[in-house]
């Protein structure tokens, strides 16, 4: 690394304002941050510092998803490689060029985000559609907005539900039936997923067909890429708790609503509402808790407002899933709470700073 180092101070003049490819100062800076520490120091006190900057952060995103993208290398084979590299190419070319053109840095965000959008969706999907998907969703979902940090929504969810309403047939019919034994599917690359479709946990539920609590758990199902393995989607989950990537306040205020009102519901409407344990397990509630409503740009800033803001998620996932034809509600509900969010944290300061402006 370090005559990878050398080599970059030594052409870094060229990349400065006055240099000959000042134009590409932005790509050349993220590359610059992505091997190394930023190298610019405060020259004046106050020095403030922070532990979790935005590069540790979407470093200990990566290895928290990690779990469930390995689990669905193992259940689904090798084609999963090429879509995680469509979606990180397609989203890499949309943050470049408008570093660019706006002359501002890229940051690492676009890596946890290109990780992400694969996960949630059908292994079988064809690849030009993950481009599409993914370059639509970094561009609506966050560079119109201004670019990370920015976004009121997250990309990875808006890509998806772009797809989901465009292309509804692929995003529903492509499923794959995992592999098993020692090697799953890692010894596989599916070429033609029409002949071997079959249908999700939460498809056969609505036809009145529960698959087994310890399938679902360990991921013998069929699914999204990284939403099949609750195991592995809780493996990774509970380390971004622990190391507070992930609030807590928003995984167990939607947990624990989705929960609740399961119970309350099933009691009324049985017929309609499925167990909770099949309900918490299936599907894409638990990968859609920890890694995308916890995203800190796209969720509120304030304590109280994260506890409304899952249980929003909790409440309006389960009648999604439960009163409408579609059989899933975690991506919707996610993009609800995105719009609400900014409006919890309105109340939450409304009412906390209420006595301060009596007293003015």
């Amino acid at each position: 690394m370090r005559f990878l180092l050398r080599i970059l101070d030594k052409v870094r003049p060229n990349f400065e304002p006055d240099g000959r490819f000042a134009f590409f100062k932005p790509l050349f800076d993220a590359f610059d941050a992505f091997c190394f520490s930023p190298s610019e120091t405060t020259r004046f006190a106050p020095f403030a510092r922070d532990s979790l900057d935005i590069k540790r952060y979407m470093s200990m995103v990566i290895i928290g998803l990690l779990p469930a993208t390995l689990a669905g290398l193992y259940f689904f084979g090798l084609r999963i490689l090429p879509v995680i590299a469509v979606s990180y190419i397609a989203g890499g070319a949309v943050e470049v060029i408008f570093g660019l053109v706006r002359k501002e840095s890229i940051n690492e965000g676009f890596l946890v985000t290109g990780l992400i959008f694969p996960l949630v969706l059908p292994p079988g999907i064809p690849l030009w559609m993950v481009a599409v998907g993914m370059a639509l969703g970094v561009l609506i979902g966050k560079e119109v907005f201004g670019g990370t940090g920015h976004n009121i929504f997250n990309p990875a969810l808006v890509g998806r539900a772009i797809i989901a309403v465009g292309y509804a047939k692929p995003m529903t019919s492509t499923w794959i039936e995992p592999g098993t034994g020692l090697w799953g599917n890692l010894t596989s690359y599916l070429t033609s997923p029409d002949t071997v479709t079959i249908a999700t946990p939460l498809v056969k539920a609505k036809q009145g067909e529960l698959a087994s609590y310890a399938d679902l758990f360990w991921g013998n199902v069929s699914g999204c890429i990284g939403e099949t393995c609750a195991a592995a989607i809780l493996l990774g989950g509970i380390f971004l708790i622990i190391i507070k990537i992930a609030n807590w306040r928003t995984v167990v205020g939607i947990l624990g609503s989705f929960v609740l009102l399961n119970v309350v519901m099933r009691e009324v409407s049985p017929d309609r509402f499925a167990p909770v344990g099949f309900n918490l397990l299936a599907g894409g509630l638990l990968f859609g808790t920890f890694f995308m409503a916890t995203d800190p740009v796209s969720s509120p800033i304030t304590n109280p407002a994260k506890w409304a803001y899952g249980i929003f998620i909790g409440c309006v996932t389960l009648l999604i899933r439960s009163l409408t034809v579609y059989t899933e509600g975690v991506m919707f509900a996610i993009l609800l709470g995105n719009i609400f969010g900014p409006l919890f944290d309105e109340v939450v300061f409304r009412f906390r700073f209420r006595r301060y402006r009596l007293e003015i």
